[in-house]
Order: structure tokens, then sequence, then C-alpha cells
């Protein structure tokens, strides 16, 4: 989700996805043979609902608290963390590494990519949540686990109905940049594209397109989208695929993009402009009238087989929603960092636990590099960005 995006990172002070079609779709066939594996291969199973009922038995009441709360201060907060959720998940595994500031090898962090980077909104509601808990309940509740109590609790805040979030994550002590190119769909996808990453990670074509519907809040800034408002192609300065008058009001909002344009000021429009701040089906009739903002949305009617859904939701709130719930749920267990000795606990989100000197590494399938010198962070301008490359949400 390209989520709101709507502030500075929380990255300084406040840096700030049921199978698949039943259709046959050779290509997708195809991907999965040459993946060598089942679809399900990176759905862990291990998570329970209630897992810390007994030893940290307010912990999840104490997440919502915090999230519903900044919720109600800023309503664009629940698609950030819904946002944050989805690009911790989608790159190395529910493992709280997107919200790492620094990492023991040096490298730079996934947060610090122009797939995040300034557009993450909601990381300090996810530290207030875990310094929340972690005064009940010292070294307890994973950062992984909290961010997905805080991502389904977003949903609730904006309109989702209840659902359970079975917990038993660790949290990871790696976090690469690098990570991200070639992983992770992007606003220029078409639905091939974008549905074999998803079924690398474990997920189905239909939950692309029930987790896009997270489209229904949130935004994007100007410049992930410029490219169907102006120079389009040869023939046609604008996308012909838009809507004339919407794509008129687009430009009025968003000027040409020019060298040296700051990207943090770029101007920034609600994906779904009816509802924008309620997790509803209103996306999906918006891409059926031509109202899609990304490339990415618009291909979701344009292929026969994602069009077909998109249709179905439109026209049934209830469904998208049930199903929604489950892509989260089903989201939530890919490639986490389940049982002992598979990750920790972090006394804070942004940093790994330093191990003690009586101590061996916590993680075997992540064991503790030796530090070295952390690589210069990028600074970045519109030229910093790698093309079409700022994150799926």
């Amino acid at each position: 989700m390209h989520g709101y995006g709507t502030r500075r990172s929380d990255s300084g002070g406040d840096r700030s996805m049921a199978r698949l079609s039943t259709a046959a779709w050779p290509f997708l066939a195809a991907v999965a043979a040459a993946l060598l594996c089942s679809v399900d291969a990176v759905i862990v199973e291990g998570l329970q609902v209630g897992f810390y009922n007994q030893t940290c038995p307010s912990a999840e009441e104490a997440v919502r608290d915090v999230v519903t709360s900044e919720i109600g201060l800023d309503r664009t907060i629940a698609a950030g963390i819904i946002r944050i959720f989805f690009h911790d998940c989608f790159v190395t595994g529910c493992d709280a590494s997107i919200l790492l500031d620094e990492t023991p090898s040096g490298d730079v962090p996934e947060k610090e990519s122009s797939a995040n980077g300034f557009t993450l909104h909601g990381l300090r509601t996810l530290d207030v949540a875990k310094s929340t808990v972690e005064s009940m309940c010292p070294r307890t509740v994973s950062c992984a686990d909290i961010l997905a109590f805080a991502a389904r609790d977003a949903a609730v805040a904006a309109g989702i109905p209840f659902y359970e979030v079975a917990a038993g994550r660790m949290d990871g002590l790696r976090s690469n940049m690098d990570d991200l190119p070639g992983n992770m769909p992007t606003p220029s996808h078409q639905v091939p594209r974008m549905s074999e990453l998803f079924v690398k990670r474990g997920l189905s074509q239909e939950d692309l397109v029930v987790l896009s519907g997270a489209h229904s809040i949130g935004g994007a800034h100007c410049f992930m989208f410029s490219n169907r408002i102006y120079g389009f192609s040869q023939g046609a300065d604008i996308d012909p695929a838009l809507e004339p008058a919407f794509a008129e009001k687009l430009r009025k909002v968003c000027p040409p993009r020019k060298d040296g344009d700051d990207p943090e000021q770029s101007p920034k429009v609600s994906f779904d402009g009816r509802t924008s701040e309620k997790l509803d089906n209103v996306y999906y009739s918006e891409l059926l009238a031509s109202r899609g903002l990304m490339t990415s949305d618009d291909a979701l009617i344009k292929d026969p087989e994602t069009k077909t859904t998109v249709d179905l939701f439109a026209g049934d709130n209830a469904v998208w929603q049930e199903k929604f719930a489950a892509a989260m749920q089903k989201l939530g267990a890919v490639d986490v960092l389940v049982g002992e000795g598979k990750g920790q606990i972090r006394k804070q989100c942004r940093l790994v636990n330093k191990p003690s000197k009586q101590s061996k590494p916590t993680s075997t399938r992540q064991s503790m590099p030796a530090l070295r010198p952390k690589r210069k962070k990028p600074r970045l301008g519109l030229g910093n960005f790698i093309p079409g490359f700022h994150g799926f949400f």
C-alpha cells in the first residue's frame, strides 16, 4: 500500500493480502513451478491467538488503546500503520525489520529505502505502543507482534470488523534497504508481475486484489503517479484510461515535475476521493469509474481475471471486508520467526538488543554479525527514487 505518506519520516524524532482464482492462469502456474515449492511454503505455522494471555494479558488492549487514541488525533495514521505492516512483511517477512534505525551489520536499513523513507507514517505511534507494553511486561511482547496488532487495530478504527491476530513472532536482527528492489510490487506494475511477487510470498492473486483495497484510505504523493497526467505517451499527454474530469482535477493539484523538486514537498492526493478515511469497497467502484490513482490500481480492471474480483467487491462491501481481514491474517504469517532461538524480543523497536558478554547470539536463523561501520545513508531527492519504485501500498 502506498500508505498516506503525508508527513516527514518518523525515522528522525518521529520518522515517521483466499487462494488463487479458480480460473486457470498458466503464467502463475509457471511461476509456482519455477519456485519449486508450494504456494503456502512461506506461510509459517506456529502463531497462536491469545499468545500473551498468560505472560502479558493486557498487551493487545494496551496496543489498541494507543493506536485508537493516536488515530483519533490524526486519521491518516491508520493508513500509515497498515502500510508499514505490509512493507515489513513483504520483504523479509513479518519480523519488524522495517522498524530498525540501524543494524549490527552496518547495512542501511529498509526504513531508508526510497520505498519507505519520509513516506513512512505512524512509526511514533508504534514506539508509544511498544514503550507502553514494555512498561507493563518487560522483554515479553515482540515489536513484530505489536506491529501486527496495531495494523489490525488501525483497520478496525477505519471500519473493518474486528478480527483476531495470532501472535508469537520474534523480532529479526537484520534490515537492508537492498532487499526491496525486485521484491516489492510498485505503482507502475501490471497484474502479472504483481501476482508473481505475491505468489513468491505465499499469497494469491485474490489476495492482491483484496489488499489493494487498503487504498480505500490514505493517498499518494503526486510524483508517484505524475506519469499518468503529464507526458504519458507520444500520442497522449494524459493516460486515456483516466476519467477526463478526474485527470484534470489531478493536474490542478499536481504541477509538472521539475528537476530539483523536493519529494517531501510533493502535494498529496487521496486514493479514494469519496470515503478517504473509511476502509470500504468504494475504492473498487472508483476503479470501475476510471478513477484509480496509480497504474497498479488501474491494472486491476484491465486484467480480465482481477476485474472479475473487482466487480465482486464493488458490489459487496461485507464480502470484501471479510476477505480483507483474512488476507491480513495470512499476510501476518509470511516468513515469521517463531520459537526459541529464532530471533529476539527487542527492548526498543528501532534497535537490536546488544548481546551480553556472557550470552550467545539469540538467533540461529539470523545470527548476530560483527559490528562494522555503518554505510552512509543516501540523500533522497527525486533523482534518487528508483523509477516506479515507491512501495506498493
